[in-house]
């Protein structure tokens, strides 16, 4: 039933895909982030919803009168290509090339849809459905674990989807660690009360079921992104209300076992995983130190027997020194970006919601960055999200200083995005640019 239920909706929203192709967008990060067809049984586990969604999208947009049909070329964008066509390059030239295909037939769609984003998201109208759609997506397993964590008394660990880039439990604690910030965006836009408590409710659930993932990982990038959520976050008291009672009911709610875990943190060298890590991290230099283009993607598997378990020895072993630096860089400038929509929007209250969004997806850049560096999720769809809408964001705040009115699309005023323009007003958010 499941299976022919969601058949049933991505097929009924073909048709206005085609018809609107940002709604495209829309529809992939959900299919993305939420993985609804691993909830599914039978001929939808495997049914390629994405692919279908992408192609409609790719279509619409070539057949599209009234949409721009440009990339915003900034220096994010294209560092962005650059690094993509260097992957292929490493790709080409792999240590393991059955291994290095499988992974790039990945990474490209990630990397084309990252593009097609910038190309259509660029209303704030738009930028705050998309914010909507994916920290849902992921924030419903923030909510499912957090309850799972609380019935269950922490016994068991809080997973992902599936045969997924978030199935693990270290990879599902850094997805719901950059979706917290987001959902504080989310939060800080509403304009009802009861959606503004359903959102706090969603963040403490959240923040529960990154504990109750057990994930080291998790812990430390947690950490590191409370705390800069603190720094960045408008209404630091209620901030300090929302967090510090999570804290402190942890020892009432999670096991003896739990605690156990976290304090091998401190003693890493007796803990055989993280020695591991450590070991794979010395791989990863050695095999960029060897072959400078690196060994391509999933090399590090059998060159040293293990994963890089980091974003950024990841990176370095896959595409070596050239490739960690154009990842670094791309890291850099985003932050950047971000900065200067903060520093140019907090004076006007039209761009409330730019600088909100950008130091929230600072945080989420925190996170990333602190669970990142124990978790191989150098490719994770949504870190490339936060690229794109970082671009498109700044671009608007441009227009707007320099005098200039923001793009708005005639397309828009036709009934589908009418309609999701109006629940703007109801969840919340920009209205113009």
């Amino acid at each position: 039933m499941r299976a022919i239920l969601l058949t049933a909706i991505v097929f009924a929203m073909l048709p206005m895909i085609l018809r609107q192709p940002y709604f495209g967008v829309l529809a992939w990060s959900w299919m993305s982030y939420m993985n609804p067809h691993r909830f599914a049984w039978g001929f939808a586990t495997d049914m390629s919803y994405a692919l279908m969604i992408a192609v409609c999208t790719l279509i619409g947009l070539m057949l599209a009168r009234n949409e721009p049909k440009r990339i915003p070329w900034t220096r994010e964008s294209l560092l962005l290509l650059i690094f993509t066509l260097w992957m292929f390059f490493t790709t080409t030239q792999s240590l393991y090339p059955w291994l290095a295909w499988d992974q790039w037939d990945k990474v490209w769609r990630i990397q084309l849809m990252t593009f097609v984003t910038m190309m259509l998201i660029y209303t704030p109208q738009r930028i705050h459905l998309l914010m909507w759609v994916i920290t849902l997506s992921l924030a419903f397993f923030g909510i499912k674990g957090g309850w799972f964590t609380l019935s269950t008394g922490g016994a068991h660990r809080v997973l992902g989807p599936a045969n997924s880039f978030i199935a693990d439990r270290n990879s599902i604690g850094l997805a719901l660690i950059m979706t917290i910030p987001m959902l504080r965006y989310l939060q800080l836009q509403a304009q009802h009360k009861w959606l503004k408590l359903v959102l706090t409710v969603s963040i403490a659930l959240t923040m529960i079921s990154i504990i109750g993932t057990h994930s080291r990982g998790a812990l430390v990038g947690g950490v590191a992104m409370l705390g800069f959520f603190l720094l960045k976050s408008r209404g630091k008291a209620g901030v300090l209300l929302l967090v510090v009672p999570v804290v402190l009911a942890t020892p009432y709610f999670m096991p003896e076992k739990y605690f156990d875990r976290m304090e091998t943190i401190q003693n890493w060298e007796e803990d055989n995983s993280a020695s591991e890590r450590v070991r794979a991290w010395g791989n990863a230099v050695d095999l960029a130190n060897h072959r400078f283009i690196g060994g391509g993607f999933r090399a590090l598997v059998y060159w040293g027997g293990r994963d890089s378990h980091s974003i950024f020895f990841g990176t370095l072993g896959e595409h070596g020194w050239l490739g960690l630096a154009m990842f670094m860089l791309l890291l850099l400038f985003t932050w950047r970006s971000a900065s200067y929509i903060i520093r140019h929007s907090r004076r006007d209250p039209e761009l409330y919601w730019a600088r909100d969004l950008a130091a929230m997806l600072q945080v989420s850049l925190v996170g990333y960055c602190g669970a990142g560096a124990f978790l191989g999720l150098q490719y994770f769809d949504l870190y490339y999200s936060i690229i794109a809408i970082v671009v498109v964001t700044k671009l608007i705040v441009q227009r707007k200083v320099a005098g200039q009115e923001a793009l708005a699309p005639a397309s828009d005023a036709l009934p589908l995005p009418a309609r999701l323009a109006s629940m703007t007003r109801v969840l919340g958010g920009p209205l113009r640019a």
